[in-house]
Parts: C-alpha cells; sequence; structure tokens
C-alpha cells in the first residue's frame, strides 16, 4: 500500500512543483492537484491524478471536442481548474466547434487567460463578434500565425490595425465578405505582417488597385490570394501582383470586370509557380491570354471556347455530339 502511494504522489504536482515548471503565458495560481479524496482505491489514480500540463492537456485533452471540454467542467472545481488550464494553453480555437452564435461574455472568459493562441477561427460571426470581444484577444496573442474572420461584419478597421500591429508572424489572413476593409488598415498589415502567404479578400469591395499594388510590395512571398467579387480592381493591381510576387500559386479574379488580357499574360510572365487562376465573370479576358497558362498546366475556371460550345450545344439539343476535340 506505501508502494502504491508513493506511486501516486508521482503522478502529481504540487504547489511547488507546479510554479517552478509552469512556463511563461501560463495562468496563475495553478496547482495541478487532484482534489482530496477524489483518489480511487487500489492502483489505478483517477485521471486528475496524472501531470495536467506534460500528459492531459497536451496529449488527452488536445483530442477532445471543446464543446464535451467545457460540459466537462460542471463535474467538479477540480475539472473546472483542468479545463482552465487548457483554455489558457489552448493553441488553436475555432469557434465552429461551439456553435455559430456564442454568447459575448462566454468568448471572452474562454479565452481571457490565453497567451499563446497561433490559429483563430471566428467565421460568420457576424451576429455577435465586434470589436470590444476581439481586440482584447488580439492584443494578448502576439503568436497568432492563421486568423479566419469570413464574413465578421460588425468589425471595423481597428480590428485590422490591431492584428497588423500585434501578429508581426501572421502567415493567413482571411476577410472575406468583411466591406469594413479599407486602404488604411491594409496598408496597415502590408507595413506590418510581412510574412504573410494567404490573404482572402472577396468582396471588400473598398479596396482598389493602390491599395492592392501596396500590399503586393510590401508582401513579396505571397502565394495565395483572392480578390474576387471587387469590380475595383483592373489590370494595374493584377500586373504589381504578378511583378512583386514571384512565389503566386493561387490567384482569384471572379467577378473583376476590369482585368483584361494584358495583366494576364504579364501574370503568365512573371508567375511560373502558378498553379491556379479563376477568372470566371471577367468578361474582357479571353482564350488568347488564358492559353498560354493553359498550357503550362496552370488549372483554370473556364473552359476552352470550343469546350464551352460543346456544352452549350449539349444543353440545347440534349445530346454530345459526335465531334473530335484533338482535331
Amino acid at each position: 500500500m506505501r508502494q502504491a502511494a508513493r506511486r501516486g504522489q508521482g503522478l502529481r504536482r504540487g504547489p511547488g512543483a507546479a510554479g517552478a515548471h509552469r512556463g511563461a503565458g501560463q495562468p496563475r495560481g495553478w496547482s495541478g492537484r487532484c482534489a482530496p479524496g477524489s483518489r480511487r482505491p487500489g492502483n489505478w489514480g483517477c485521471l486528475l491524478d496524472l501531470p495536467w500540463e506534460d500528459i492531459l492537456v497536451p496529449h488527452i485533452l488536445c483530442h477532445l471536442p471543446l464543446q464535451q471540454l467545457l460540459s466537462l467542467q460542471r463535474v467538479s472545481k477540480s475539472f473546472q481548474s483542468l479545463i482552465q488550464l487548457y483554455l489558457a494553453n489552448m493553441r488553436c480555437f475555432d469557434s465552429s466547434q461551439i456553435g455559430p452564435a456564442i454568447p459575448r461574455a462566454a468568448f471572452v472568459n474562454l479565452l481571457k487567460d490565453n497567451e499563446v493562441l497561433q490559429q483563430l477561427a471566428l467565421q460568420n460571426c457576424s451576429d455577435w463578434l465586434t470589436d470590444r470581444e476581439l481586440l482584447p484577444v488580439i492584443g494578448q496573442n502576439h503568436h497568432l500565425h492563421q486568423i479566419q474572420l469570413k464574413g465578421c461584419a460588425q468589425l471595423s478597421r481597428h480590428a485590422l490595425v490591431a492584428i497588423s500591429l500585434s501578429c508581426p508572424n501572421l502567415r493567413r489572413l482571411s476577410l472575406a465578405h468583411c466591406e469594413w476593409v479599407d486602404s488604411l488598415s491594409l496598408r496597415s498589415l502590408a507595413d506590418h505582417c510581412k510574412a504573410l502567404e494567404a490573404v482572402d479578400l472577396t468582396a471588400c469591395r473598398q479596396l482598389k488597385d493602390e491599395a492592392i499594388c501596396y500590399l503586393a510590395q510590401k508582401c513579396s512571398r505571397l502565394k495565395s490570394l483572392s480578390l474576387a467579387v471587387n469590380a475595383n480592381v483592373g489590370d494595374v493591381a493584377v500586373e504589381e501582383i504578378a511583378k512583386c510576387c514571384p512565389e503566386l500559386e493561387h490567384l482569384d479574379l471572379t467577378g473583376c470586370l476590369r482585368v483584361k488580357n494584358d495583366s494576364i499574360r504579364v501574370l503568365a510572365e512573371y508567375c511560373p509557380k502558378l498553379r491556379s487562376l479563376k477568372v470566371k465573370h471577367c468578361h474582357n479576358v479571353a482564350e488568347s491570354s488564358l492559353s498560354i497558362l493553359r498550357s503550362r498546366g496552370v488549372e483554370l475556371d473556364v473552359e476552352p471556347p470550343l469546350q464551352r460550345a460543346l456544352v452549350l450545344l449539349q444543353d440545347v439539343v440534349g445530346f454530345a455530339p459526335f465531334i473530335n476535340l484533338q482535331i
């Protein structure tokens, strides 16, 4: 029995050991001890006897859905302390794991002690997310390298400025359908987040060629960029992207009505790593410029003219004509 007790004590971490082992970003006052009287008889210790920081948080709790972890807090005060520790050390937060409508106070409480986030996904949270909830989280997490804010319509340009000032290591950012993004906030992002590799600016309709050019000049490591559904984007922006971003692999220009053949040819000349290009509904882009990219194996979202004609004919007539496409 004494040996079993010694083994159980070896699994626990007392206040002194916890304080010595706790690293930067750990919540103050953490003890990591199992609640008194919670050990089971015999050699089997309770779950809370395992080292919290070394075993439970990084190797067990991380595999459970966030919603279940939050429910686990109601089991006991010890479990509540454990989950609070997990939340303070969580590297990734995705609001979709909880649900589309998170009470504002609950969101603030979930991340109030976290200073080590690396990925933050808050897409389609327009019903509740404002600057008041987001800015404190951004301000205390300087290691974020991926942020997803698609469809967060209640934010303002101050959110993007805060991101640019607090997240110098940012790699991926989605601002799709965030019409509050303007040229000044985008310039701030370009000035401070030069390691950006993927940016989604779909339907950010305030942005014009000048702002996009500035982004391309400052963020030359861009590999993926979406400017879709913005009639203000034209050849000037696309040509500057081509000349400044040689690593570019994916470009979405869907619905950019001012883009023409000239800029597509420049894109083909300066972007040898381009793998996909979307130009659907770009009515001024013709096959004469796309054929260069098509011959290189670049994935395009529009069919060649002959193929489009055959598809239309099939829709009208109701059968595929017997035509040798290799002629």
